[in-house]
Parts: C-alpha cells; sequence; structure tokens
C-alpha cells in the first residue's frame, strides 16, 4: 500500500506527530509531506490534500483520511498484524477513551503549554485549569499502567496507539519542565527514549522554521 501523510512543522504540529507515531507502529514504508506553518500561504497549501484546512492527512490508495484518530483507526484495520491497540477487550477500551479523551479535551492544557519542541523553559505560572488537566493526565496514565502496563514502560506495556496520543502530552511536560509525580515522570522518560518519538524530536531540533 502506497502511504503518504501530510504533515506541519515537527517542531509544532502535535496532531501532526500523533499521526507519525501511529505509522511507525505499523512499520509500513511512508512518504512524507510537510507544509510550513504560520505562513501567509499555509492554509492554501493545505487545501491542496485537505478539505477541512488542517493537518495532518493520509493519502492511502483507498483514498485521503484526515484527522489523527480517524487516521489511527485506518492504520489499525489496515494492519492489524501490527497490533497499534492493546489485544484484550477491556485493554482496547480503555485505550480508546484514553484516546478520545485526549482527543477532545485538555483544552487548557494544550492553550498554555503548546507544543514545541525547541522549547525548554518553565512557565513564570501555570494557570488552574492547565494545572487541573496536567493532574488528569497524570490519573489517566496511572490508571492505564496500573491496570495494564506491567509488562512493560508503555501506558498498556508495548507501545500503542495510546501513547501516540499522549507522546505530544509528554512533549509539553518535559518543554515547559512540569514537576510531576515519579509515575507520570517515568512514562515521559520512556516517551523519550521511544526511537519513533527521537527521529521525529531529531527532526524538530534540525527543522528550518520560516
Amino acid at each position: 500500500m502506497s502511504l503518504t501523510l501530510v504533515i506541519g512543522d515537527k517542531t509544532y504540529s502535535s496532531w501532526s506527530l500523533r499521526a507519525a507515531l501511529a505509522l511507525e507502529l505499523t512499520g509500513e514504508p511512508y512518504a512524507e509531506q510537510l507544509i510550513a506553518l504560520y505562513q501567509p500561504d499555509t492554509r492554501t497549501q493545505i487545501l491542496r490534500y485537505s478539505p477541512t484546512g488542517k493537518v495532518p492527512l493520509l493519502i492511502s490508495d483507498d483514498g485521503a483520511i484526515w484527522d489523527s484518530l480517524a487516521i489511527a483507526e485506518y492504520l489499525a484495520e489496515s494492519f492489524p498484524a501490527a497490533q497499534l491497540w492493546p489485544q484484550a477487550r477491556d485493554a482496547r477500551a480503555l485505550a480508546r477513551s484514553a484516546c478520545a479523551e485526549m482527543h477532545s479535551g485538555f483544552m487548557a492544557l494544550r492553550s498554555h503549554l503548546p507544543m514545541n519542541l525547541k522549547h525548554n523553559q518553565a512557565l513564570v505560572e501555570i494557570p488552574a485549569d492547565a494545572l487541573a488537566d496536567i493532574r488528569r493526565v497524570c490519573e489517566l496514565w496511572a490508571a492505564c499502567r496500573q491496570r495494564f502496563g506491567l509488562g512493560g514502560a508503555f501506558l498498556f506495556g508495548r507501545p500503542s496507539l495510546a501513547d501516540a496520543f499522549f507522546a505530544p502530552v509528554a512533549a509539553r511536560l518535559r518543554s515547559y519542565q512540569v514537576v510531576l509525580p515519579a509515575e507520570a515522570q517515568a512514562y515521559v522518560e520512556t516517551i523519550y527514549q521511544w526511537p519513533a518519538f527521537q527521529r521525529w524530536l531529531q527532526a524538530a531540533q534540525e527543522e528550518q522554521l520560516g
């Protein structure tokens, strides 16, 4: 199958990172089409590929798939042997719930701690609503790890779509030097040791932004 992932700047685009990590989990080869964000022609360039004017978008033999969650589900269906979701039904249900919560929630965290992989400085003060989001993230990570993560260092033991969806959160917490409970800090370290994430991070550090 031919696969091309249309993404934004690796430094900033958290949703592009989620889709890229999902693709990495499949082990399948794919091409990247990067569109620089925050430029006068950014929307025009994205609209060449995506009807929503947003990234990411996956171009496949079946057509275009947009939105990170839709891309993740498409890849899970297309490459079942890769086991992108946990195999046990109860674990899979929790993983899907966690990804859906990430997809639709944590607005304060996103707003006040935007992803910037070149950033490495604490905020003077984290607003209360963002702190509440951070506490919820830590609770959710702990619940996944305690129920299903004992077989490895990731949320469900081995890397899964849940880790793809929460890797940008881990990056935010590291970038803004947020003090975390020990278990949450250990999970952030796990993400930073994940080869798929390391490749993206290295590319972000080398990225020349307009």
